[in-house]
Order: structure tokens, then C-alpha cells, then sequence
């Protein structure tokens, strides 16, 4: 077994939840988007993209877990009108990575990765690449996010968070309509 499978399954198997704890603690304390050095899960994120050289960014983000459901309603609707339906149709992921695109506009969301979670908020790593570093644009591996169609891959929802909550790990029979976007599907149908 290697070393990544190993962190991976200390991960999953909670060996370090005291030192978890403590890391939440001071999470709390810290800003919403917070620069990062090394990786929180260095398995993950070399899975995900990372490479530790220059023109990529670390940041870790924090969100709320709350109101993402209008409250209940109370007055007088017919039963099928009562639903309490979604304000965000997204994920927690997918908002935490516009945040940090928002937060570094010169660079592009490659992915990111949960890290954890309490009663009042949720953590996520985003990784970033700056589009304009030479050390990026020479390499070959990673120089595809610097052409034009891949700006904005966060709000454009072309990140992997974007693909699951749109629905687009789906292929084949029942997903037809999920192409080229709900809405232009919509359209198509006029």
C-alpha cells in the first residue's frame, strides 16, 4: 500500500478526528477565504490536479449550512403549491468554488475537495491555476486552461462540482434533455 491510499484511508477511518477538532476550531476563527501553503488532504488534491509548483493556488473556503429552502408556507395554497422548494439549485461545492474564483480573479478553478464539516458551516479546498504564470503556460499537462474556452469554468458550471449538480454524469437513455443545458433543451422543445 502507498502513501496516498494510506492517507486516504486515515481519512475515512477517522484516525485523527482530536486533531480534526482542534483544526475546526481555529478554522472558525479564521476568514471565510484563506490562502493555503500545502494541501489539507495531499492525496486528494494530487488526484484532483495539484502540482506543488508555481501558478497553483490553494484557498480554503467556508460556507454557512443554512437557508437554502424558502420557509415553510403557511397561508392558504393548494397542496401541490406548498412545497418548500430549493432558493440554490447547487451544491455547496460548486458555491464554494465561484466564491474563490471570485476572490482570485486572475485565476481558474481546476477543482476542489470537501474537508469538513459542524453544525454551522462546511469547509472545501479549491484549487486555482494562474492562467498567465510562464511556469503554467510551458507546461504541457495543464496549459489547456489558458485558451479561451475554459474562462470562468466555475460560474459556467464546467468543474467537476458543476457536472454532478447539473446532472451531467449521466449518459445515455433517461439524460436526453440534460444537453446541451436544461435551458437549452427548454428552448429546443418551442
Amino acid at each position: 500500500m502507498g502513501l496516498y491510499q494510506r492517507l486516504t484511508d486515515a481519512f475515512r477511518s477517522h484516525d485523527f478526528d482530536s486533531l480534526w477538532k482542534e483544526r475546526l476550531i481555529t478554522w472558525r476563527r479564521t476568514p471565510t477565504l484563506v490562502r493555503v501553503e500545502h494541501p489539507t488532504r495531499l492525496e486528494k488534491a494530487r488526484r484532483l490536479g495539484y502540482k506543488a509548483k508555481e501558478g497553483f493556488v490553494l484557498v480554503r473556503v467556508r460556507l454557512n449550512r443554512s437557508k437554502r429552502q424558502r420557509p415553510q408556507i403557511r397561508a392558504g395554497r393548494k397542496s401541490k403549491n406548498m412545497r418548500r422548494k430549493k432558493i440554490v439549485g447547487k451544491s455547496y461545492q460548486w458555491i464554494a468554488e465561484e466564491r474563490a474564483a471570485k476572490k482570485y480573479p486572475n485565476c481558474e478553478v481546476l477543482n476542489s475537495y470537501y474537508l469538513a464539516e459542524d453544525g454551522m458551516h462546511r469547509w472545501y479546498e479549491v484549487i486555482l491555476v494562474d492562467k498567465n504564470h510562464p511556469a503554467i503556460k510551458t507546461d504541457e499537462r495543464i496549459n489547456w486552461i489558458c485558451e479561451r474556452q475554459h474562462t470562468r469554468r466555475a460560474f459556467r458550471g464546467l468543474t467537476a462540482a458543476g457536472h454532478k449538480s447539473r446532472g451531467l454524469l449521466h449518459k445515455g437513455i433517461g439524460a436526453e434533455k440534460l444537453r446541451p443545458s436544461l435551458r437549452a433543451n427548454k428552448r429546443r422543445g418551442k
